[in-house]
């Protein structure tokens, strides 16, 4: 079937995310290895993307770790530097399937206020026919529930959907539900996906 919509996740499909090159650069990789060690910081940002707000949660886990806490501290007060830069080619497929007139989403696991942080920088957020939030939406991929809202959502029939998603476990649990998929590596691969499924031309998709 070709798919009536395409889904981007937006971490590292979008957006590079990439927390420990952040806290290298920052405090030194020795530093970096030990706090993540003793800090389930990506635990800690899960709960700020099923909706926990964003500076009480990471300031309240400072609070818990006070070796760590001015590096914890850092994850919400220079967040924008965490989550750069965009990936130039993966913004080029999503407004070409827009001028294709292709229903485009995007169904990311995003924070509340850390949506309202990028949503101003990243113009292309913007630019969604819907952007399924999981901070808005209480729920997280890879958990079934998050895809059976965006199904429920949008109308279409699970398999006229094609998602892609830098993480296998996401893109494991949509392929369960009968989506069909993409595990993305980088742009170059999802832009050949995209010609393979007769949604862009190979000039459309550079």
């Amino acid at each position: 079937m070709k798919p009536e919509a395409v889904i981007f996740d937006i971490g590292n499909v979008l957006i590079e995310w990439q927390p420990e090159r952040y806290y290298d650069a920052k405090v030194g990789e020795e530093r970096r290895r030990a706090m993540f060690a003793a800090v389930d910081l990506h635990g800690m940002n899960d709960q700020v993307d099923r909706g926990a707000d964003f500076r009480d949660t990471i300031y309240a886990t400072a609070e818990e770790y006070p070796e760590f806490r001015d590096e914890i501290r850092m994850w919400h007060d220079d967040w924008l530097e965490l989550a750069k830069p965009a990936i130039p080619q993966s913004v080029r497929l999503l407004r070409q399937l827009r001028a294709q007139g292709i229903k485009v989403l995007a169904l990311t696991n995003f924070g509340i206020g850390t949506w309202a942080i990028a949503t101003p920088v990243y113009e292309f957020l913007n630019e969604f026919d819907h952007a399924y939030v999981s901070g808005h939406m209480g729920v997280i991929k890879p958990e079934a529930r998050i895809y059976e809202m965006v199904e429920d959502d949008c109308g279409l029939d699970p398999a006229a959907l094609l998602f892609t998603d830098d993480r296998i476990d996401n893109i494991n649990a949509a392929l369960a539900r009968g989506w069909q998929v993409h595990h993305f590596d980088g742009p170059q691969g999802w832009a050949d996906c995209l010609v393979a499924k007769g949604l862009l031309t190979p000039e459309q998709a550079t």
